[in-house]
């Protein structure tokens, strides 16, 4: 072979070659990208990945990212207040959080957060996990929506509530640093309409079974986007119940 076309071949081959590698690094990044804040990141084991696998085929991108976010700010607040918990679980817990809104997920007659709990405790079931674990997700996801009750629970029940009220309240916003929470939102970027946006996703997650909603924080959904809603009344229900006196 001449020397001027095996270099051309040489070089094709290299140029082909550094394609490849660069399409296998996008792939990768695309799939497990993590970013670290104040030593914070994803768990880098089998389980996280693949969670984040499922969730990112199943959720919007909106809720995705929320997930996530929940995640980063749920396990700064457990640094914060020194609290010894399996960023793993947290992990599972804060991505499965907000399944029960989504088409496949959502049943006929429960609340979104049992939705959610349940796929969280089907995938952990799958992967073989401790029965103890899979009971602090599942209570962790189902009672993220109750305030009052979580901080007095297992930290994971806990931190997964404190990144929920986070990310979507606001609440503690000025305890998190400014660096925290840039760095978390441009690698998990919030919509330009966050909030008119989310508030949209819960209530078309929702809104096929507004009986879920009594007693818990998403009947505020469904009064504000439907007009027609009509909220169960607690005393009501007393009142018109059965019993005599």
């Amino acid at each position: 072979m001449r020397p001027v076309l095996a270099k051309r071949l040489w070089n094709k081959t290299c140029i082909t070659a550094l394609q490849v590698i660069q399409n296998m690094s996008t792939t990768t990044r695309d799939t497990t990208e993590a970013i670290s804040t104040s030593g914070v990141t994803v768990p880098d084991t089998r389980l996280a990945r693949e969670a984040t696998e499922l969730v990112r085929d199943t959720e919007s991108p909106l809720l995705f990212n929320h997930s996530t976010r929940v995640y980063y700010f749920g396990s700064l607040a457990g640094k914060k207040l020194v609290l010894k918990f399996d960023p793993e679980l947290l992990y599972i817990a804060a991505m499965f959080h907000d399944m029960g809104l989504t088409p496949k997920h959502s049943s006929k007659s429960d609340r979104f957060e049992v939705d959610g709990a349940n796929a969280a405790r089907t995938f952990l079931r799958h992967h073989n996990i401790a029965q103890q674990d899979i009971d602090t997700v599942w209570t962790a996801i189902a009672l993220h929506t109750t305030p009052g009750i979580p901080q007095y629970m297992h930290p994971v029940v806990a931190l997964l509530t404190n990144g929920v009220e986070m990310d979507v309240l606001g609440i503690a916003y000025s305890e998190f640093s400014d660096a925290d929470r840039e760095a978390i939102v441009a690698a998990y970027p919030r919509t330009e309409h966050f909030k008119e946006d989310i508030i949209q996703t819960f209530y078309d997650g929702i809104k096929h079974k507004p009986e879920t909603t009594f007693g818990n924080v998403k009947a505020d959904v469904l009064a504000d986007k439907d007009p027609k809603f009509q909220r169960m009344n607690f005393c009501s229900i007393i009142r018109g119940s059965q019993w005599k006196g």
